[in-house]
């Protein structure tokens, strides 16, 4: 499924699922409430890279609770952009993050680990850009808010509040994860058949 695709998908069915013909914990059930989730956390705390990646760990369990509330802290400053700079979309380096968590290796020698790592995260990084036709945080503004918010001026931060970004955003960083918990998912599919 494409990643427009997927993201129509999750905005029309809404969670909502009248009959059984959707089994608990399948895929799309899972993506679902990693979207619900990011969403959510995004509108209530803030901070695009670390919703993501609570949401994605809370339904995936990529690591423990010790182990996410490192990355948590060292994922903060990379909201808005980096920084609140506008470069990179913090809910795609969220995605990148937990992708790292499921696929990386603390053991720098595992290369294949390494690989296997940036070519998920390419994969990530191409559904992401396809659905936005961009990766910048000042780009994504500037489509789904008709402009540009520079973060250090206050009139900027109040305007993009009135102007709908802490909705638009919170969408923005559900579809980053939704994409990378259906790229986990995917995998983890493979690998129970390979077994």
């Amino acid at each position: 499924m494409s990643a427009k695709g997927l993201i129509s998908q999750l905005e029309r069915n809404n969670s909502i699922y009248l009959t059984r013909d959707v089994s608990p914990g399948s895929k799309v059930k899972l993506i679902d409430a990693v979207y619900i989730s990011v969403y959510n956390n995004d509108r209530a705390y803030e901070g695009c890279s670390r919703s993501v990646l609570a949401a994605i760990n809370e339904h995936l369990r990529l690591t423990s609770e010790e182990g996410f509330k490192e990355c948590s802290k060292a994922s903060t400053a990379l909201a808005a952009g980096v920084a609140r700079m506008g470069e990179t979309c913090g809910g795609l380096i969220g995605g990148i993050m937990a992708l790292g968590l499921e696929f990386g290796s603390e053991d720098m020698s595992l290369f294949e680990r390494y690989t296997e790592t940036m070519r998920v995260s390419r994969e990530l990084f191409g559904k992401f850009k396809d659905l936005y036709d961009t990766v910048q945080c000042s780009e994504i503004q500037e489509k789904l808010l008709g402009r540009r918010y520079n973060f250090f001026k206050e009139e900027d931060r109040d305007a993009w509040y009135r102007e709908g970004g802490l909705d638009k955003c919170a969408s923005v960083c559900a579809a980053a994860a939704s994409l990378a918990a259906e790229i986990i998912l995917d995998y983890r599919k493979k690998q129970n058949e390979i077994r």
